[in-house]
């Protein structure tokens, strides 16, 4: 080969890599690589905040919460998934919300109430004393109160009697 192929060949691998190093020169790229950085480190933050947020509503204790936000900060981009992966499962706001159900319907079951007024009443009542609702039928002999379906007084044995319906004529 001769030195002016050599040349010739060089000199047409510098114009192929010529442009390429004009491109990485040019204004276009400089933007280009400006708005990407921009928003990589936007989408980063949002990330971060997004974990704040979230860590907040889940995360009662001050400690962990600052933990949690570190993650969320460091390691970029890889620390939101951690977070993810390791977060409360619920709310805070949701927890209190069952506990205070689980109350209620724990004093529910606990207390008897009458039907008409929900006042709680005993269960050997046989009327309420705030609406004077008629509970229970007291037993002939005995007259403690019976449940509704007793077909017997389990006290005295005593036959328990129905009211009967009205005769058609």
């Amino acid at each position: 080969m001769t030195a002016a192929t050599l040349f010739s060949q060089a000199s047409s691998d510098e114009d192929a890599f010529g442009s390429v190093k004009s491109f990485f020169d040019s204004e276009i790229w400089l933007l280009m690589r400006n708005l990407t950085l921009f928003f990589v480190v936007v989408f980063w933050a949002a990330s971060a905040f997004w974990v704040y947020k979230d860590a907040r509503r889940r995360i009662d204790d001050p400690w962990l919460l600052a933990m949690a936000v570190a993650l969320g900060i460091f390691p970029p981009f890889l620390g939101p998934l951690i977070y993810l992966f390791f977060r409360p499962p619920e709310y805070m706001e949701d927890v209190r919300e069952r506990e205070l159900e689980i109350r209620a319907m724990e004093e529910n079951l606990g207390a008897d109430r009458c039907p008409v007024c929900r006042a709680d009443v005993d269960p050997t009542f046989l009327a309420c004393p705030v609406c004077t609702t008629k509970l229970k039928q007291a037993c002939r002999r005995c007259k403690a109160p019976l449940e509704p379906l007793w077909q017997i007084c389990p006290y005295c044995e005593t036959p328990v009697e129905t009211p009967r319906a009205v005769e058609n004529f």
